[in-house]
């Protein structure tokens, strides 16, 4: 049996959840999911919590599932509930970004500055002119957009430079050594 899936997930005040024909649907004040319930594994929705159920005796498939879906939904209640947030680090010189609405612009050493549009449900604000800090309520999404703001200057090993996650570390390597 999955050790995550048999953990029930609480529901928060302020959070309505609707389960019905294998549809979940998740509504609270920072926004609303979907979801479609796998073929092998069910929910139970009562007393405010959510408990994944399969017939784990039998199907090897379901056990697989019921820590999925667990995770997923838990992933889902928190989103919902708070949102999810993700900071970026800009590291180099010269490089900076700057919010209008949807859009990023960032100057990153290349010739034109880059603009990213973001999506709907993502907002993005500036700490600094080095920092971008990004949320929304879905996790999936806040780190797609995240790790495609990070793909036009990936962090380099010998200078350090480029686009980072929160507390993520760079490790350094030396540089070309002399000939002597």
């Amino acid at each position: 049996m999955s050790r995550v899936g048999k953990k029930p997930i609480a529901i928060p005040q302020g959070v309505n959840v609707d389960y019905q024909e294998r549809h979940v649907h998740l509504k609270g004040p920072k926004g609303e999911h979907n979801f479609s319930v796998p073929q092998p594994v069910d929910l139970k929705i009562e007393d405010g919590l959510i408990q994944v159920e399969a017939d784990y005796v039998n199907d090897t498939t379901a056990r697989r599932m019921m820590g999925t879906v667990q995770s997923v939904l838990q992933n889902m209640v928190t989103g919902v509930a708070e949102g999810f947030t993700k900071k970026l680090q800009l590291v180099g010189v010269g490089y900076r970004a700057s919010v209008q609405g949807k859009n990023i612009e960032l100057l990153l050493g290349f010739s034109k500055p880059v603009n990213v549009t973001l999506p709907e449900t993502v907002s993005a604000e500036m700490e600094g002119n080095t920092q971008i800090i990004l949320s929304c309520h879905d996790n999936v999404l806040l780190g797609q957009v995240a790790a495609k703001i990070r793909a036009y200057r990936p962090p380099e090993p010998y200078q350090g430079k480029g686009i980072l996650y929160e507390n993520e570390r760079i490790r350094r390597k030396a540089g070309k050594a002399g000939k002597k």
